[in-house]
């Protein structure tokens, strides 16, 4: 590497380090802004698509609790049946 560009390279690790150094209140409240940003960016879902997605999450819930219950019904039967009371 050259001099010419090891100082480049120097200088603009230098500006990151010194941008990162920035006082925490300052920085903390920078990321809170950019948060707020790209929310409002994001697409968001319609109120139609929230409720047809909660109601699916819930099917697919009752569904797995009732197949847990189900097999553990079956384990717990078959333990019984192969050790006895």
């Amino acid at each position: 590497m050259t001099q010419e560009t090891e100082g480049s390279a120097n200088k603009s690790r230098r500006n990151r380090n010194d941008a990162n150094e920035g006082n925490f209140i300052k920085r903390s409240a920078n990321f809170v802004r950019e948060s707020i940003n790209e929310l409002r960016r994001a697409v968001w879902p319609t109120r139609n698509q929230v409720v047809t997605y909660t109601i699916v999450v819930l099917v697919f819930v009752v569904v797995m609790s009732i197949f847990v219950s189900l097999i553990d019904l079956l384990f717990g039967r078959g333990v019984l049946v192969i050790f006895g009371n």
